[in-house]
C-alpha cells in the first residue's frame, strides 16, 4: 500500500470510531452544552469525547505528525509537513438539536494541501473517503461530481458564519442573489458533508465564508478526487487559512465565480 492509502486507512478507522460515540450521545447532551463565547458557537460533550478518540488514534499511529484540531487547537510541531486538520463533529448546533445533518471529518494535510479526506455521517452511515490520486468513494463505491453545465439549472449550497450578526460581511446577500439565479440554495449547517455532496453530485456548487482549515479540508480532496473544482471566489488557488471557498462541479465553476464577485454587500442594498 502507498502511505496515503495507509493514511486513509487510519483516518477511516478514526471516523468509525467517533461515529459509534456521536450515535451513542445524541439526543443525551441538552444539559450539557455550553456556547464557545459567540452566540450559536456550540460545544457538546459529544465534540470532547469524539475528539478525544481522534487524538488517541492518530497520535498512536503518528506521533510525529501536527494536528490542527476544532477543540484542542494547535498540538505538536506545527512545523512538522504533515498536519491532520479534524473536526469531532462538524454541525453541533444541528447535533445538539438532533437535527440529522452532522459528521465526522478528518484530513491530513502535507506541505499545505489536502491530501487525504475522510467524512463520516454516522447518522445515516454514509462515509466519503478520498486521497491524491486514489479516487473519491461512497461506503466504498466511487462517486462522481454532477453534469450540471448551467447555473440556472444548478443546486447549491452554503452557510452562515458564526460571526454573522456582528458584519455585513455575512453571506446573506450572496445567498439571496445566487436563489433567484439557479434552482435552489441549500443550508444544511455542515460544511464537510456539503463538500460530500458536491462529490457525490448532489449538489453543483458550494460556497461559503467564515469557515476554518478542519471544515474543509477533507471535502477539498472529496470534490477534487471526485473531478470537480476548488477555489477562492475569485478562481485563484485555494489557501484553507482564508475562511472562503468555492467549489463545484467545474461545469459551473466560471459562471458561479463571476457571480458572486459581481454581489454588492448587503450595507448597500
Amino acid at each position: 500500500m502507498t502511505n496515503l492509502q495507509i493514511f486513509l486507512d487510519i483516518a477511516t478507522e478514526a471516523a468509525l470510531a467517533t461515529g459509534v460515540i456521536l450515535q451513542d450521545y445524541l439526543g443525551k447532551v441538552e444539559d450539557a452544552i455550553t456556547e464557545k463565547g459567540r452566540p450559536g458557537d456550540l460545544l457538546t460533550a459529544a465534540d470532547k469525547a469524539s475528539e478525544k478518540v481522534i487524538l488517541e488514534i492518530l497520535q498512536r499511529h503518528f506521533p510525529q505528525h501536527s494536528i490542527l484540531a476544532e477543540e484542542s487547537g494547535k498540538l505538536g510541531d506545527q512545523t512538522n509537513e504533515y498536519l491532520w486538520a479534524i473536526d469531532p463533529l462538524d454541525g453541533t448546533t444541528n447535533y445538539a438539536h438532533q437535527y440529522p445533518c452532522f459528521a465526522v471529518s478528518i484530513s491530513l494535510v502535507i506541505q499545505g494541501v489536502p491530501q487525504v479526506g475522510v467524512i463520516y455521517d454516522p447518522f445515516h452511515n454514509e462515509l466519503f473517503r478520498a486521497a491524491a490520486g486514489l479516487g473519491a468513494t461512497r461506503n466504498r463505491r466511487t462517486i462522481k461530481v454532477s453534469k450540471t453545465a448551467e447555473l440556472n439549472k444548478s443546486l447549491l449550497t452554503t452557510g452562515f458564519a458564526y460571526d454573522r450578526r456582528e458584519t455585513t460581511d455575512n453571506n446573506y446577500a450572496e445567498f439571496c442573489h445566487l436563489t433567484h439565479l439557479t434552482q435552489g440554495v441549500r443550508r444544511g449547517g455542515s460544511a464537510s458533508l456539503d463538500l460530500a455532496y458536491v462529490a457525490c453530485g448532489r449538489i453543483d456548487g458550494y460556497w461559503e465564508r467564515g469557515i476554518a482549515p478542519w471544515d474543509v479540508a477533507a471535502g477539498i480532496v472529496l470534490v477534487q478526487e471526485a473531478g470537480g473544482l476548488v477555489t477562492a471566489y475569485d478562481g485563484t488557488a485555494i489557501n484553507i487559512e482564508s475562511g472562503r471557498i468555492l467549489a463545484t462541479n467545474a461545469y459551473i465553476h466560471n459562471e458561479l465565480s463571476q457571480k458572486l464577485m459581481q454581489i454588492s454587500p448587503l450595507s448597500s442594498w
